[in-house]
């Protein structure tokens, strides 16, 4: 009779979890809205690539609420309680880069924090993304369908 090596339970993981599926605390300091607003900057630059991918996150995670326009009139904003903000007008577009990546990954008030949704990379991406569309002053939904 032949004896095999003993088999160990669990002296290896049993699966190896993919990055970012799990919430964990991914290096980034834990800040107040206020120290985040004054403090955090935006390491990336406005390229194509990262204002393409930075949209398609608006699109998946904010339009809902905030609309395709960003303007407030997604397509669930009738079944909230408050009306989402308009990101393209009004008092947010004075606000500073840190401030709105504070509110993607904390959240404020109704919204819900987007932690274990989004990387800090994909955060900024969307900054970067609501600041384009702040600076066009237009909806994507119109130049989308030119």
């Amino acid at each position: 009779m032949y004896r095999a090596a003993a088999v160990q339970p669990l002296s290896r993981a049993p699966r190896v979890m993919p990055d970012d599926t799990m919430p964990v605390n991914r290096g980034e300091p834990p800040m107040t809205l206020e120290a985040m607003t004054v403090k955090m900057k935006n390491p990336l630059t406005a390229t194509p690539e990262n204002l393409a991918h930075g949209k398609e996150l608006f699109l998946n995670n904010c339009a809902p609420c905030h609309g395709a326009s960003a303007t407030g009139n997604g397509p669930v904003a009738h079944l909230l309680h408050d009306p989402p903000k308009n990101l393209v007008s009004g008092t947010s577009k004075d606000l500073p880069d840190g401030y709105i990546y504070g509110v993607i990954r904390d959240g404020i008030l109704l919204m819900p924090s987007y932690d274990d949704a989004m990387s800090a990379h994909e955060r900024w991406d969307v900054v970067m993304y609501v600041r384009s569309l702040q600076q066009a002053g237009v909806a994507p939904a119109n130049t989308a369908s030119k």
